[in-house]
């Protein structure tokens, strides 16, 4: 399934329950689904991965802050974009978030305008990074339907070599090359060299240049 074809899911974490309400009603006046929590334990316990999204989250929590709900998230490679709500207070600490990785920050009690701006950015990047995923996870299917000597000779194949060059490397015919490269560019559905080089580029087989 493609996740990135999904309605997003807007995720609210704060421990005020009236402020969480008043959070929630803004972004469905923006026109949004929401799923709210108490807490950033409640968050982590009960994200449901699938669906898109962002998560508007309280810097100043209980237990556990948001910039604590951040980190966990980064090492459990959750991939949501993160706008952090803050108090006059909470500046610098906002700056920090932003410096690792959060999408934007907002002063309490946020601008709705300001607001439904910050979550159409939000919402948009992670849409692109997960269709991005979903097209290089799609990419490598195809390529691991290649043989092992295929796979040897695609980025050979890829940076421009000659067949009779590889042929000799391998110890094979050249006809062997040729029969491997025919196959690699129909498996991998491109139709030349250059388009080969961008696909494995792409999945990580060869480095960007």
């Amino acid at each position: 399934m493609k996740t990135s074809k999904l309605d997003p899911i807007i995720r609210i974490v704060d421990d005020d329950p009236k402020v969480l309400a008043s959070e929630v009603f803004l972004v469905k006046m923006a026109g949004y689904r929401t799923a709210s929590y108490g807490s950033a334990l409640a968050f982590l316990n009960e994200y449901d991965p699938l669906f898109p999204g962002c998560l508007i989250l309280d810097i100043r929590m209980p237990e556990m802050s948001g910039l604590q709900l951040q980190e966990e998230m980064i090492r459990r490679n959750i991939d949501l974009p993160i706008l952090f709500l803050t108090g006059h207070g909470d500046v610098d600490m906002a700056v920090k978030a932003l410096l690792t990785g959060a999408s934007d920050f907002l002063i309490k009690p946020p601008d709705p305008a300001r607001l439904k701006a910050s979550l159409a950015k939000a919402v948009a990047e992670n849409l692109e990074d997960r269709a991005r995923k979903e097209e290089i996870d799609h990419m490598t299917v195809k390529y691991n339907l290649l043989t092992a000597s295929e796979k040897k000779v695609a980025p050979r194949i890829a940076n421009g070599e000659l067949n009779k060059v590889i042929a000799f490397d391998m110890e094979v015919s050249e006809q062997a090359v040729k029969n491997w490269r025919s196959a690699v560019l129909h498996k991998l559905e491109c139709r030349n060299v250059i388009e080969l080089h961008n696909f494995l580029r792409k999945i990580g087989i060869i480095e960007a240049s």
